[in-house]
């Protein structure tokens, strides 16, 4: 198969584990620039040129959209899905679980747990919202926000109030949400691929920081997953219709809970501590599937 990867760096980990992948299983790969690509969209032949080329020689395509680019990002994939070639995530998938109220709004229309989560406009409601989501210390978010970035820990109802105001007044959406004390500045990441958990790590936060992100430094370990938290990340990934994703989850006394369901998961840290090779994996998932779409174009024609 001929397999293009959408990254905006072909240095990054993620992006190189999942070439080595490909050439390993035999395939042809080539790393695409997501915004060099542009876009003919016609009724009969839609097209994606790059770089003066007509990209038409796919079979499957892994988008690793980054969220500063979504909007194009997912246009670019949507583009691809009209050309009918195999995409990993789906471009609705995608954006789905790129906007943090929609994918909570829909998690929670499919009973999955989450912590309690409260979104406003207007600073007249603070005072309300706060108290909604069980008082401080409570978490901020910006919708936007990605790798731990636009999150503030709120340890009291002023503070919460002056973080709130400064946010609405720059037109910010935002979350507000329950701090889950008992968690302890921990969640647990399960990698999701085809609807089973293939690895699960527990990220700790660093002395003095609520936030767990590897990228705010803070650290990795192996952790066995209850089957209640097996259930979960399944669910979630399958609600969201990702076929690849990063399950993010609290360990609360109200059982397990989702923070958040990533479209485009870090390999680095879930493949050094589990130490699988998740890259082969995802290569060995889109080969059945890419399969499988391409038989039935065959049979269409």
């Amino acid at each position: 198969m001929k397999i293009g990867i959408l990254s905006r760096n072909a240095n990054l980990y993620s992006t190189k584990r999942l070439v080595e992948a490909c050439i390993q299983r035999g395939h042809e790969v080539e790393v695409i620039d997501t915004l060099s690509c542009y876009m003919n969209i016609t009724a009969n032949k839609p097209k994606i040129h790059y770089k003066g080329r007509i990209l038409n020689e796919f079979d499957a395509i892994i988008p690793r959209i980054g969220s500063d680019i979504t909007f194009y990002g997912t246009s670019v994939v949507r583009q691809f899905e009209m050309m009918n070639v195999y995409t990993l995530n789906k471009s609705i998938a995608i954006t789905r679980s790129r906007d943090k109220l929609r994918s909570m709004q829909i998690l929670a229309g499919h009973n999955v747990n989450l912590p309690i989560t409260g979104f406003a406009s207007s600073p007249d409601d603070i005072e309300d919202l706060i108290k909604m989501v069980g008082g401080a210390p409570l978490v901020i978010k910006l919708l936007e926000g990605t790798q731990g970035l636009g999150v503030v820990l709120a340890e009291t109802s002023k503070a919460a109030q002056s973080v709130l105001h400064a946010f609405m007044e720059l037109k910010a959406n935002i979350l507000v949400q329950e701090y889950v004390k008992e968690s302890n500045g921990a969640d647990i990441r399960c990698f999701v691929i085809d609807n089973k958990v293939v690895a699960s790590i527990k990220r700790q936060a660093k002395e003095g920081e609520f936030r767990s992100n590897l990228h705010r430094g803070g650290t990795a370990s192996f952790i066995k997953i209850t089957p209640e938290e097996e259930k979960i990340a399944i669910a979630s990934a399958k609600v969201l219709g990702l076929n690849v994703a990063g399950v993010d989850i609290l360990r609360s006394n109200k059982g397990p809970a989702v923070l958040e369901v990533n479209s485009s998961p870090g390999l680095e840290g879930i493949e050094t501590i589990s130490k699988k090779d998740i890259a082969t994996l995802i290569v060995k998932y889109i080969e059945k599937e890419a399969s499988k779409q391409n038989k039935k174009s065959k049979n269409n024609l």
